[in-house]
């Protein structure tokens, strides 16, 4: 008898060890969730910066009509750099016209690449893109566009919102937050929350 309670006794001491131990990792696991949260869009630019005034341009798309870049429309404006030849850039163009249309409120798309003009007649109708596609050199060289798939977000009074390298749709997406908040990055907004929580911590 004496053994079968001293098994129960080890028995229930293992089992709230366990229950101490799991709790001890859940809450490691959600401040390692706090220190790897989402970066968004990378910034790499030496031509443009946040908040400075956008090119203002005029360019040809595709199908002929006249796009207006950074134009007084009351209206932001999301530039997405992109080539046929570029593999993220055909993964990402779903998600790119699903963030079009969700967005499609307060936020016009323009796709912009270079090269060929046939060869993006050719990608636009592989991908069954219906937004406007700009195939311009001058487009990219006035925005400091050095690596593909790249994107600009111009705001409603033509100032530039936030901009990165985009690898995924939650860069997308980190690019719209960070209008919203009025930060440059998403980077910044989560160094500004850290410091934030520091000055707390210590006061």
């Amino acid at each position: 008898m004496s053994l079968l309670v001293a098994s129960n006794i080890l028995l229930w001491i293992v089992v709230i060890l366990l229950a101490v131990m799991n709790y001890a990792l859940l809450r490691q696991i959600g401040v390692l969730y706090e220190r790897v949260a989402p970066a968004g869009a990378l910034m790499v630019n030496r031509t443009l910066e946040i908040g400075q005034q956008a090119p203002a341009l005029e360019a040809l798309a595709l199908d002929g009509s006249r796009i207006s870049i950074a134009s007084r429309s009351g209206r932001s404006q999301l530039l997405f750099f992109l080539s046929p030849d570029c593999p993220v850039c055909g993964e990402l163009t779903p998600a790119l016209m699903s963030a079009a249309q969700a967005e499609s409120a307060w936020v016009d798309v323009v796709l912009v690449s270079d090269g060929e003009e046939q060869d993006h007649q050719g990608y636009v109708s592989r991908k069954d893109i219906g937004l406007p596609y700009v195939v311009s050199e001058l487009v990219g060289k006035s925005y400091g566009v050095s690596k593909l798939p790249y994107a600009v977000l111009i705001d409603e009074n033509q100032r530039v919102a936030s901009m990165g390298i985009v690898n995924s749709r939650e860069h997308l997406d980190s690019l719209f937050e960070a209008k919203e908040r009025n930060v440059a990055s998403i980077q910044e907004y989560m160094n500004k929350r850290d410091e934030e929580r520091f000055v707390e911590v210590k006061s």
